[in-house]
């Protein structure tokens, strides 16, 4: 077209995975429970299949069912945990979620192998939370951490394939959700 920007064309010649890449996932450094550096797209996102979530260690709220519900979904999908679906929980307040108090976090809540939580400065943090979508439009509301959904966010980036559930959804209705993205009928 005569009116194209170099932007327009430069993303016209980019694939539908690698423009969902560049929108979704900031490819930022962030640190898991274990203290490991991790970049989001590269290291948790690309070519797997995923559940994700935002949460923060001192939640009174929606945060300890959700855990809670996706633990009891995690001992179902058992050890395709960590082989050929991986959870991932980010933290809402960097500041307070350190390696460490994410550490306690897991160990507390008997979380198994397979499901990292992830904290990072608080800028990248919110890169990623705006990035995923877990955003709200009113902006006050988007602004107090407290008033979180317990929505997960869950795919399977290889086949650009990205859908949703509420947190507190049936265990048995979450692992129904990830086989099927794990391996998706055609048709």
């Amino acid at each position: 077209m005569a009116n194209d920007t170099p932007t327009q064309k430069h993303w016209a010649t980019l694939s539908a995975r690698e423009v969902l890449r560049r929108r979704y996932f900031p490819d930022v450094t962030l640190l898991t429970h274990e203290g490991k550096k991790v970049r989001l797209y590269e290291d948790l996102v690309e070519n797997k299949v995923v559940m994700l979530n935002f949460m923060y260690a001192r939640c009174q709220g929606i945060c300890s069912p959700v855990t809670a519900n996706l633990r009891r979904a995690q001992l179902l999908l058992r050890d395709r945990v960590g082989k050929d679906i991986f959870m991932y929980s980010f933290t809402l307040k960097p500041d307070e979620d350190s390696p460490e108090a994410l550490a306690e976090y897991v160990k507390e809540r008997k979380i198994g192998p397979g499901w990292t939580f992830v904290t990072g400065r608080p800028d990248d943090m919110e890169l990623v939370r705006r990035g995923l979508g877990f955003v709200d439009s009113d902006p006050k509301l988007d602004a107090d951490k407290s008033t979180h959904t317990g929505m997960v966010r869950y795919g399977n980036e290889a086949l650009t394939l990205w859908a949703a559930f509420p947190g507190t959804q049936s265990p048995e209705a979450i692992v129904k959700s990830m086989q099927w993205v794990a391996s998706p009928r055609k048709g």
